[in-house]
């Protein structure tokens, strides 16, 4: 990993630290992806971790206009409510997963979250978005509008294997980098903590004997002290 994506580590280590040790939340959005699941409820994984999943649902198909653009451009007004309505608080950190940085959802959210005071994290592939054009009407991308940027070093397309007779390279790299890296973050916090004074509540493997019950106090625990 380079010394660039070892201090991005640290930073991002360093700021979810504090918000949790200040009771904070640390949200994940992602959008769709491994990371979307990988780090919430896993064994040896932090409780104070918390998926933000938006969504709308708008039924009134029409097949003429489907073939039309929507002259009002994206529609993201939703977003802010959503971000108002769900449990993220000024002081949380969220970090926003999106390979390719250019979706408006995502950017829009980005720049509502950090005008609630919340710090925003890109987890992102910078030399892959940097080549795209970004769908938000700012036409800015997700790792220019945010506090932290975390680069996974996928490449520009994803897909990292060529094999002969098949037109397109396979086998994404995003999810595995991504999930890494976040992995490292959540190690460099529990170390920041636990120096601290301040160890984070950690989930243990509900398959070990009693650990439905592990489950379930370490669940209290949290609820009671925040972090």
């Amino acid at each position: 990993m380079q010394a660039t994506r070892t201090t991005q580590i640290e930073q991002a280590a360093d700021v979810c630290a504090k918000t949790l040790m200040n009771r904070g939340v640390v949200h994940i959005h992602d959008t769709g992806h491994l990371v979307s699941a990988e780090l919430i409820g896993r064994a040896g994984g932090l409780l104070a971790f918390s998926r933000l999943n938006l969504s709308m649902n708008i039924d009134n198909p029409n097949k003429y206009r489907a073939t039309q653009p929507n002259p009002n451009g994206p529609q993201l007004g939703f977003i802010p409510f959503a971000l108002r309505a769900s449990n993220v608080r000024p002081g949380d950190v969220l970090i926003i997963g999106s390979v390719s940085g250019r979706t408006a959802p995502q950017v829009e959210l980005a720049l509502q979250a950090r005008q609630m005071g919340v710090t925003t994290i890109a987890l992102t592939a910078v030399a892959h978005s940097s080549q795209l054009m970004s769908e938000h009407p700012s036409g800015k991308r997700l790792f220019e509008v945010v506090d932290l940027v975390l680069d996974h070093p996928t490449e520009y397309g994803d897909a990292m294997l060529e094999v002969p007779g098949v037109e397109h390279r396979v086998i994404p790299s995003s999810g595995i980098l991504a999930a890494v890296m976040l992995w490292t973050v959540v190690a460099g916090i529990i170390e920041r903590m636990v120096a601290a004074g301040m160890p984070p509540t950690v989930y243990r493997s509900v398959n070990l004997p009693g650990g439905a019950d592990s489950v379930k106090a370490v669940e209290q625990q949290y609820a009671e002290r925040g972090y």
